[in-house]
């Protein structure tokens, strides 16, 4: 399936076309809960339309994200994100 959206970087990770940001940070933050419009506000020159085609070209590759993760994870030496599905109350957000 084609994703507009995404691209490979010259490692081979795939990111939202046009911008920085990996297809697995976003989804790792995803599946651990974060909601779709906390990404959003995390990540706003995003939209939804490729916030959403990123999600979803993570769900038709799992196993090339996940690899990713596993990829980055393995360089840090260290899980990158909390350990829980809890979530930073942001100012912007309305949570305390």
């Amino acid at each position: 399936m084609a994703h507009p959206h995404i691209e490979l970087a010259a490692d081979g990770s795939p990111i939202v076309r046009g911008t920085r940001v990996p297809v697995r940070r976003l989804w790792a933050w995803h599946r651990r809960g974060t909601a779709i419009e906390t990404l959003l506000k995390r990540y706003p020159n995003l939209g939804w339309a490729r916030l959403l085609d990123a999600l979803a070209f993570a769900y038709d590759n799992q196993e090339l994200v996940t690899a990713d993760l596993e990829r980055e994870r393995e360089a840090l030496g260290t899980d990158t994100l909390p350990p829980e599905a809890t979530q930073t109350a942001l100012p912007f957000s309305g949570r305390k």
